[in-house]
This record gives structure tokens, C-alpha cells and sequence, in this order.
């Protein structure tokens, strides 16, 4: 006698391995039970399909859990991600340093280290010593090559998706149209002596916005992080999801022109950019004009720490600059949390970006909006690639291939 037929999963074949993994991770359908209910598979096939999940060490049983029934019985044995299978490497490019850092599949940091790395130094040099900063964390982290599934990096410049080359950065010379994903791969295998792992990449933005919607707003289905560091650049997640664009290019709000500003030279070569006189880098030059030393948005960042009288007041009117942009943004969006993050995000850009926010917006944009800043700080990109890598890895149809080349 057969079970019923199965519910059609993704592809439309009966739910797979991989769907029966999704299920437990997002917590669905946390018991065999529960799975032969969502899915309609017989006990026999949820057994197994789990089975299948058990021997690629991705699953393990959890504690029991209440007893379903009213005459009693045993409770049910729930079912977990088992994130200590595997580890993953992410790293955070910006203009003149980066941080990297080994994680759990679920998010947890295991090591991590931040130094100088000048992105115009070029491709070929930073993703090469990236690889050697990877081969020192694993080993100071106690854990091998081969437990790595996967890398995440952020760029600060638009990445194509689909090949994860960047396109057209302003602020990163060398690098349009490079093959990133292959030399960091390389890299991680010279430093290493591993095999070939999958690297993934997106822009720094991006993953900013996916690691905090994820960890401290999962409710928000509207989610916009503007981040203003050297440039400025912004994220979107829309339903759990980063809105990316045709080709990547979603979120640049740092390119949009400004009145202002008609008479400032961008570094992507137009006139009169946002980024050009709101940025962390267009504070800096204000600032060296006015016999203050700052080479980049992480020395206004110092200032900005110490109270500086003139980064401050330039802060805070950068921050006028960009509130006026974002009225627009939220108008076209209507998002329910508009976080500010990188160098600038302190209490004077905040300042700056609400008086000009609400003054321009309309009421009916504003009224269920929350204006913070980042909870995740400089950590925010790397639990966002760190993401990003695992739900590429286990997705279903990904993690059917996986399990079918481990020959589970």
C-alpha cells in the first residue's frame, strides 16, 4: 500500500530532501510528524529523505518535544539545523581596510580580524592576501580547510549577481568586470592546500541591510540601510529578500544629483552627486580645507567620536543633504525601518537626516517609519555574506546537488 501522494515541492517533483531541510531550518515543520502533514509524504519517505539529511551530518534530533495527543504518549523528537557540520569564511571590503571573520552556519562568529587593505592596490593583491587572512583565522579558530562549505565577500561597488563581478565601481579602479569569485577561490586553495569552495559576492550595502533585517527587524517586510562611509550606497530587502535590481545596480543612491552640489566632481566623473558633498570622503576634503587632517571617512569617524566642533557641524549637514534624498526613497518604498550605518551614522548625520526627512516627506510615508541606526556595526556585512552563503548552499534544489555529490 502506498502513502499519499506527495506535494508537489519546487521544480514540481514531490518534496525533496532539500525541501524537508528548508522546512526544518525556517522552523515550519520542526518533527516527522509535522512534515508528513505540510508535505503529504508517507512517514516512510519523510524516513527516508531525513535519513539522507542525517548522513550528510546537516541534521540532528533535538530534545522532545510536548505530546501532541491528550491519552499521553511519548513526545515528539524534534529535528535541528545541525550548524557545527561545516563553517563558513566572509570578508568586508571598504575603501582602505576590510575585516574578515569565520562563522557558524547560523551566524555565530568564531574569529575575526580587521587590518589595512587598499581596494587600489587592485584585485589580484587584496583578494590574494584575503586568502592568506583566511588560512591565519582558520587556524587561530581551530578548524580545518575542509570544514569550510562556502565564502561570502562585500564590495563597496555594484555586483552582477549572476557572475559576481563588479560593474562600473566608482570607488574601486582595477575592478570592473574581474573574475573575483574565481581569485579569492584560488587564493583560499595557495593559503590553504583546499579544494575548490564556492565564493559568492554582493555589495557591501546589500549584505549590511540582509545581516541586520535578519538579526534584529525579521518581522520588517520593508527594510532600507543607507550606508555613508567613503561613499554612499544603500540596501533593500523586500520580503526577507535584498532587491538587487536588473544587474545589480539598486540602491546607488550615492550617484543621484543633487542642486547643491552642481559644482562638485564625483569620483565616478559626473557632477554634482550625492556622494561628491554628502559622503564620508567629501567631509574629509571639507574638513582638510578647513586645516583639519582626514584622509577618508574613518578619520571623520574619529573626529566624530571626539566631539570635533567642525566634523560635527560638516556631519550634520551632510546628514541635511541626505535626508533630503531619502524623502524620495521613502516615498517610492515605504519602508517600515530606515537604518543609517558606516562612518557618518552618529548622532549628528542622524540629526541632519531626520530634519530634512520629515520636513519633505509626507506624512503618510513617515507615520509608521522608525529611523535608527546600525545594531551590528562593523559586523553587519559579514553576518550578511555569512547569510547570503548559507541560504545559497541550503536551498533546496543546492542542497539536492550537495547531497547527491557526497552520495548520501
Amino acid at each position: 500500500m502506498t502513502g499519499r501522494p506527495g506535494r508537489t515541492g519546487r521544480g514540481g517533483s514531490q518534496a525533496s530532501a532539500g525541501d524537508l531541510l528548508e522546512l526544518v531550518r525556517s522552523g515550519r515543520a520542526t518533527t516527522r510528524g509535522a512534515l508528513q502533514q505540510v508535505t503529504g509524504l508517507s512517514r516512510a519517505t519523510v524516513g527516508q529523505r531525513l535519513e539522507r539529511l542525517f548522513r550528510a551530518g546537516w541534521l540532528r534530533e533535538g530534545a522532545g518535544g510536548p505530546v501532541g495527543s491528550p491519552l499521553g504518549g511519548r513526545p515528539s523528537i524534534t529535528l535541528e539545523f545541525d550548524d557545527e557540520h561545516a563553517v563558513v569564511l566572509v570578508a568586508d571590503l571598504d575603501t582602505r581596510h576590510a575585516r574578515a571573520a569565520v562563522l557558524t552556519l547560523t551566524g555565530e562568529i568564531l574569529g575575526e580580524r580587521s587590518g589595512a587593505l587598499v581596494v587600489e592596490q587592485g584585485p589580484d593583491a587584496v583578494l590574494g592576501e584575503l586568502g592568506r587572512w583566511f588560512a591565519d583565522l582558520l587556524h587561530e579558530a581551530g578548524h580545518r580547510a575542509g570544514e569550510v562549505c562556502g565564502i561570502g565577500l562585500a564590495v563597496p561597488g555594484p555586483v552582477d549577481s549572476e557572475t559576481g563581478r563588479v560593474v562600473q565601481p566608482p570607488i574601486m579602479p582595477g575592478w570592473d568586470g574581474y573574475d573575483i569569485r574565481g581569485r579569492l577561490a584560488r587564493a583560499f586553495g595557495e593559503h590553504t592546500g583546499a579544494g575548490p569552495v564556492p565564493v559568492l559576492v554582493d555589495n557591501d550595502a546589500n549584505l549590511m541591510a540582509y545581516g541586520e533585517q535578519r538579526t534584529s527587524y525579521p518581522g520588517c517586510s520593508a527594510f532600507v540601510l543607507v550606508k555613508v562611509s567613503t561613499g554612499i550606497g544603500a540596501g533593500v530587502v523586500v520580503d526577507g529578500s535584498v532587491f538587487r535590481g536588473i544587474d545589480g545596480g539598486a540602491g546607488d543612491i550615492g550617484h543621484i544629483r543633487v542642486p547643491e552640489g552642481a559644482d562638485a566632481l564625483c569620483r565616478c566623473g559626473s557632477y554634482g552627486c550625492l556622494a561628491a558633498v554628502a559622503s564620508g570622503g567629501a567631509v574629509a576634503r571639507r574638513l582638510v580645507e578647513a586645516g583639519v587632517p582626514a584622509a577618508s571617512g574613518s578619520d571623520v569617524r574619529q573626529l566624530l567620536a571626539s566631539g570635533h566642533p567642525e566634523a560635527t557641524g560638516l556631519a550634520r549637514e551632510a546628514g541635511r543633504r541626505v535626508g533630503d534624498v531619502l524623502a524620495t526613497v521613502v516615498t517610492l518604498l515605504n519602508p517600515g525601518v530606515l537604518m543609517i550605518a558606516g562612518d557618518l551614522a552618529g548622532t549628528p548625520f542622524l540629526t541632519g537626516v531626520r530634519e530634512l526627512l520629515y520636513q519633505r516627506a509626507l506624512p503618510r510615508s513617515t507615520a509608521h517609519l522608525d529611523v535608527v541606526t546600525s545594531r551590528l556595526g562593523e559586523r553587519a556585512a559579514l553576518v550578511g555574506a555569512g547569510a547570503m552563503v548559507v541560504e545559497y548552499l541550503y536551498a533546496p534544489e543546492r542542497a539536492e546537488e550537495r547531497l547527491r555529490a557526497l552520495g548520501v
